[in-house]
C-alpha cells in the first residue's frame, strides 16, 4: 500500500512537471547557416536554460514549417506562438512595417540603429494591435545591387528583371526602370539560372548564402538601407507564461538583439570577403550613381510619407532629431 501510494505520488509529480513545460514551434524563413537563424537558435537555447527547460522553443528554419508570407498571420492567429520574419515583407499591410526599406535615408549601421529607435515605439504599437509583442529586431547588412555585367550608369538597369522582396524594393526597381520580380531567398539561384531575374538588390550576406558568384559577377556596395527581421510573440501566449518565464524570455531577447546587430556587422565583412574570394568584383558607386540613387530615394520617401501620414512624419522627425 505504501509502495503504491509512493508510485502514484511520483507519477503525479512527473505529470505536473510535464504539464508545466511549454513547447513552442518557431518558424523562421532563413537557412541554418544564416546569422539571423544562428542568433535565433542561441536565443532559444538561452530561454530553455534560463527556465530550466520549462519553456522549450523548437526552431523551424528555411520556411520549412510556415512560408514567409504567411508568418505574420500565423503568429497573430495563434497558429504558432512565436516567429521571426522580415518586417518589410508586410509593408502592404502597414507602412510602418516597411519604414526601414526607404533607400538612402538611413545608410550604415549607426544610422540604421538610430532609425530603429525612432521607429520602435510605433512599431510596437502596430504589432500590439495585431495581438503581438515585439521581442527583438536585428538589421541585415546594407543592401547592394548585383548585376551580371558592370554598370556604366543606373540606366543599365532599365528593362532588367530585378529581384525584389518587398513593396518598397519593388518601387525602387520601377524607378530605376527595371521590372520588379518578387523572389524568396531559396528560389534566387533557380530564377537566375532560368532567366527569371537578371539583377537584384539584397545584402552581401544573402549573396553568399545563395552563391551569387555562380550567376552574377558584380556587386555594388550601395548600403542603401538596412531592413530588419523581427522576432515577435503572440501576446496571449506570452500572458499565459509564469512571470519568471516571461522575464527569461524578454531578457534573452534583449541579449539576442545586441548580439544580432554585432553578428550582422561581422557578417557584412565576412560576406564581402567571400564574394571577392569567389571571383566577384565589389564596386563603390561613383558620384553620378550616388546622385541618381539619392534622387530615387527622395522620391520613395516622399511617396511613403504621403501614404503613412502623421505616423510616418513622426518616425522621420524622431530619426532626424537623433542625428
Amino acid at each position: 500500500m505504501i509502495a503504491r501510494t509512493a508510485f502514484f505520488a511520483a507519477a503525479a509529480v512527473a505529470l505536473g512537471a510535464a504539464q508545466a513545460q511549454t513547447k513552442w514551434d518557431m518558424p523562421t524563413p532563413y537557412s541554418d547557416g544564416e546569422f539571423h537563424t544562428r542568433n535565433v537558435r542561441t536565443f532559444a537555447e538561452d530561454v530553455k536554460k534560463a527556465t530550466g527547460g520549462k519553456l522549450d522553443i523548437n526552431v523551424h528554419s528555411n520556411g520549412s514549417l510556415i512560408k514567409h508570407p504567411d508568418m505574420l498571420r500565423a503568429v497573430s492567429s495563434g497558429q504558432v506562438s512565436i516567429a521571426e520574419f522580415l518586417l518589410s515583407q508586410f509593408g502592404n499591410e502597414d507602412p510602418v512595417f516597411e519604414a526601414d526599406n526607404i533607400p538612402f535615408v538611413a545608410a550604415g549601421y549607426d544610422d540604421a540603429w538610430k532609425f530603429y529607435q525612432a521607429q520602435k515605439p510605433l512599431l510596437e504599437k502596430k504589432l500590439q494591435g495585431r495581438g503581438l509583442r515585439l521581442l527583438y529586431s536585428v538589421a541585415w547588412p546594407g543592401q547592394g545591387i548585383y548585376t551580371k555585367e558592370p554598370m556604366k550608369s543606373v540606366a543599365d538597369l532599365k528593362g532588367t528583371k530585378f529581384r525584389t522582396y518587398s513593396p518598397l524594393t519593388a518601387r525602387l526597381a520601377e524607378l530605376l526602370g527595371a521590372n520588379p520580380t518578387v523572389v524568396q531567398v531559396p528560389d534566387v539561384p533557380q530564377m537566375f539560372a532560368t532567366g527569371g531575374i537578371q539583377a537584384m538588390i539584397t545584402s552581401s550576406a544573402t549573396g553568399t548564402a545563395t552563391k551569387a558568384w555562380e550567376y552574377v559577377k558584380n556587386y555594388y556596395n550601395t548600403s542603401a538601407f538596412h531592413p530588419k527581421n523581427a522576432v515577435v510573440v503572440n501576446a496571449r501566449a506570452f500572458s499565459r507564461l509564469p512571470q519568471g518565464e516571461q522575464k527569461a524570455l524578454t531578457e534573452a531577447a534583449a541579449t539576442a538583439e545586441k548580439r544580432g546587430w554585432e553578428m550582422s556587422k561581422v557578417r557584412t565583412q565576412e560576406a564581402n570577403e567571400l564574394l571577392v574570394k569567389n571571383g566577384m568584383t565589389i564596386h563603390e558607386p561613383d558620384a553620378a550613381m550616388k546622385a541618381a540613387y539619392t534622387k530615387v530615394g527622395q522620391q520613395i520617401l516622399e511617396e511613403w510619407l504621403k501614404k503613412s501620414g502623421a505616423e510616418g512624419e513622426s518616425i522621420i522627425k524622431a530619426y532626424r532629431g537623433s542625428k
